[in-house]
């Protein structure tokens, strides 16, 4: 099976479990946001170019399906794509995988995603920037990271980097 119809029906999958299953996991109303993980993930093995195609095509998708803000989570993970794209090295995928620096990436894109989600979410209404900043925004990053341990850790315990 070709690389991007497996990437296509993956994040399909994914998808399906961030809508239905990730809500119960929540915590004072924070999710993780295990799409943006997987805009990491792509970022690191595939690139630049396929993590921001794939952060605006999922973004909008999530848009959709959630009849909010039509283009905010496309616009915000496209950006956090292109941004994570920045730590692809295509000598170093594994290794960026398997250890804390994924977390690092993780958290660096999560951040600049919900800054600018954020941002632009909470103009015209009654919520304080700063409060979703700090109530939503860096909260949601944080549990989004310690999320993104999972798949560290996956691939921490793969045979070949023994």
């Amino acid at each position: 099976m070709p690389k991007h119809v497996r990437l296509i029906l993956f994040t399909l999958l994914l998808v399906t479990f961030q809508t239905t299953i990730v809500s119960f996991t929540s915590i004072a109303n924070i999710i993780p946001d295990i799409m943006l993980i997987w805009i990491v993930y792509i970022a690191v093995t595939q690139g630049q170019i396929p993590a921001t195609v794939y952060g605006f095509a999922i973004g909008l998708l999530l848009d959709l399906i959630s009849g909010q803000f039509l283009g905010l989570s496309a616009l915000s993970k496209t950006i956090a794509g292109f941004l994570a794209g920045y730590f692809f090295h295509e000598n170093k995928i594994e290794i960026n995988l398997a250890n804390y620096q994924f977390l690092l990436f993780v958290g660096i894109a999560s951040l600049a995603h919900n800054l600018i989600y954020f941002i632009i979410f909470t103009l015209g209404s009654e919520v304080g920037l700063i409060t979703a900043i700090f109530r939503f925004g860096i909260f949601s990053s944080l549990y989004t990271t310690f999320v993104a341990t999972i798949p560290m850790f996956v691939h921490s315990r793969r045979p070949n980097l023994r």
